[in-house]
């Protein structure tokens, strides 16, 4: 059964604190989950788990993360400096980014985060921009040697990544131009349940590494088998058995990372979904209810504060406080107030009976919820609310506010604008 940690009279008494709709994150939870994340892979002689801080970039998750020795992985600008402002510095932040403008290359190599390269042209580019670190890093995409998923597509026909071919000739490139310690990254999946599709994941990257030891004579500092660990939404399903994947993955290792003298190789992975993502709930309220060829429930949220269910069909489960224990007799589409028919947390559904004023909660929305959010519509983003290990609860993000969505015009200059 999906858990939620407040009863319906605490939530009560918190949603006069932080009218819904908002986003609530359990403090205790994440830190249990990272430190049972962080016992499970403390087989590998070095390992550092960076979050992929697009999935929630909230600066005091990141800094409970920190807290629990996680450092960061980064797509943008922005999310460098969400991940430096919670303490995630230097090489704790990777830096994966794709189609990368020249600033934003400079600026990751000024604040010390390893830059992860995405293509072989970006090599030149990157000398160009800011020259060649010390330490680089190169994302390979294996093509059809590795499936992917119905997410993040199949590999090669992806956007991401170097060939097979170009990986060799890439770091023989890097080397000539004066770097010295190298990494190797992939990323092939998202919200995959499969242990054995991870334990593979990473046997293909230590068998790369050991190729490249023998052909090119590079020594690869440490592997990063990306993210991608999946998260049971549905409850008939079975979570990702994380110490499966630590031991296999470290079983794999021994065989073939030792014999080829890497020994010892670091291990890194962005894991994010499976870290933060059952820890957190949209919570909404019930303000409407409709019947016409279906039964509708409308709620003070929209798929402007999560988009997945619209987007991808993705299932995520709904629970209505205090009726938790009720007999599912209704069947709902459960809805938002966007112009657009794709707006819907649920299609016909089946629920406890949903009465005007019920809060309605989203489940394992922890991860790619509130990062998604979007103002189309003119719609205001949701806050959030973390639950403290104490009990307590604070707002780490307020809700926006009309000022927000229009702070990017300028009104005076429409008054004086003739068309």
């Amino acid at each position: 059964m999906k858990r939620f940690p407040l009863s319906k009279e605490r939530l009560a008494e918190l949603a006069e604190r932080f009218p819904t709709p908002f986003y609530l994150y359990d403090e205790e939870a994440i830190r249990a989950n990272a430190k049972r994340i962080s016992k499970a892979f403390s087989v590998f002689p070095g390992f550092k788990e960076h979050f992929a801080v697009k999935a929630l970039p909230n600066p005091f998750i990141l800094k409970i993360l920190a807290d629990e020795g996680f450092g960061a992985d980064c797509a943008s600008l922005p999310e460098l400096v969400l991940a430096q402002k919670a303490g995630m510095t230097g090489e704790a932040a990777m830096f994966t980014s794709n189609e990368t403008p020249a600033r934003e290359y400079a600026e990751a190599a000024k604040m010390g985060a390893v830059i992860n390269l995405d293509d072989i042209t970006h090599i030149d580019f990157l000398e160009k921009a800011c020259g060649i670190p010390e330490l680089v890093s190169c994302r390979y995409n294996p093509g059809p040697l590795k499936e992917g998923n119905a997410i993040i597509g199949k590999p090669e026909e992806a956007k991401y990544g170097f060939t097979r071919d170009q990986l060799f000739e890439g770091y023989a490139k890097l080397r000539e131009k004066g770097a010295k310690r190298f990494g190797l990254h992939t990323m092939v999946a998202s919200n995959e349940l499969s242990a054995d599709y991870h334990v593979e994941t990473g046997r293909i990257l230590f068998e790369l590494a050991a190729e490249l030891k023998a052909k090119l004579g590079i020594r690869i500092e440490f592997v990063n088998v990306g993210g991608g660990a999946g998260i049971p939404y549905r409850p008939d399903q079975k979570a990702l058995d994380i110490e499966y994947v630590a031991k296999n993955l470290r079983d794999a290792y021994d065989k073939i990372v030792v014999p080829a003298g890497l020994d010892p190789l670091g291990l890194r992975m962005e894991w994010a979904r499976i870290v933060t993502g059952p820890y957190g709930w949209l919570v909404t309220t019930a303000i409407h209810k409709k019947e016409i060829y279906r039964s509708y429930i409308g709620l003070d949220s929209c798929m402007a504060d999560l988009m997945r269910p619209g987007m991808y069909g993705a299932y995520h489960h709904m629970s209505v406080s205090g009726k938790e224990g009720a007999a599912a007799t209704e069947t709902y589409d459960v809805v938002g107030s966007l112009c657009e028919n794709n707006d819907k947390f649920a299609v016909q559904r089946q629920l406890p009976k949903i009465d005007v004023g019920d809060f309605v909660v989203i489940h394992d929305a922890g991860a790619h919820g509130r990062a998604m959010g979007f103002n189309y519509n003119g719609k205001l983003r949701c806050g959030e609310v973390l639950l403290r290990s104490d009990g307590s609860a604070v707002r780490i993000r307020r809700s926006e506010t009309m000022d927000d969505y229009f702070a990017t015009l300028d009104f005076d200059a429409l008054a004086a604008f003739k068309a």
